[in-house]
């Protein structure tokens, strides 16, 4: 192991934004400690005082695209609460799709307690939503999974079109499926949307909730 440094010349929050910026803009393949440190104007042992090693630094990048720059919604627990987790995943998914770069890194270093560290909140605005207790494993880890399944997806594949959701369709042997895209209205982020809110609606349906939201909403 490379000793430390006695005095750090960079702090943890810069090494990770500027590991952010070379990721974006020459990809992941192009990253690496000397490659950060010379973006740092730093000698490589410096990064030694806030990281052990490049996949401590990797989950931190990670840890910042899909938790610390995902805004929260601000919505007051009530009847309508699914429009709470709709515009999280939204949110969630345009933070990481300006970093589509940064997709493999995702998909090996999420730290799997990024998102449990705000789930007891979470637990808190469902409950006072009139949500039962033994429904919000359900719903929190539905929603992790669907989320981060569908936009780590779309993250590795290039940006499409409502016409190109589904790449390389052959109007002669995939009729079907060639009609289906010309019929359909919905852009990728509307359809992400649109599977978000059904899960949570189903949830509602499955469980009789719709009568207990009216009932909050009128009480």
């Amino acid at each position: 192991m490379m000793a430390r440094p006695s005095k750090p010349l960079i702090s943890r929050a810069a090494a990770v934004a500027a590991s952010i910026d070379i990721i974006d803009s020459e990809g992941l393949d192009a990253f690496s400690l000397p490659r950060l440190a010379k973006h740092l104007g730093v000698r490589a042992p410096s990064l030694y005082h806030h990281f052990s090693d490049k996949n401590e630094i990797l989950t931190e990048v990670a840890r910042f695209i899909a938790g610390t720059s995902v805004a929260r919604p601000r919505r007051r627990p009530g009847p309508d609460w699914p429009e709470y987790f709709v515009s999280l995943a939204l949110n969630f998914r345009q933070s990481i799709l300006r970093h589509r770069n940064a997709a493999p890194v995702l998909l090996q270093h999420l730290p799997r307690e990024l998102f449990v560290d705000t789930y007891e909140d979470t637990a808190r605005f469902l409950l006072d939503s009139g949500v039962p207790a033994e429904l919000h494993v359900r719903i929190l880890d539905g929603m992790e999974t669907l989320a981060i399944g569908t936009v780590l997806m779309e993250a590795v594949r290039p940006p499409s079109t409502k016409s190109t959701i589904f790449p390389n369709v052959d109007r002669v042997s995939q009729p079907l499926l060639a009609e289906a895209l010309t019929s359909n209205p919905l852009t990728q982020k509307q359809l992400f949307e649109e599977m978000v809110r059904s899960f949570l609606h189903g949830i509602i349906r499955d469980h009789d909730l719709e009568d207990q939201s009216t009932a909050t909403a009128t009480a």
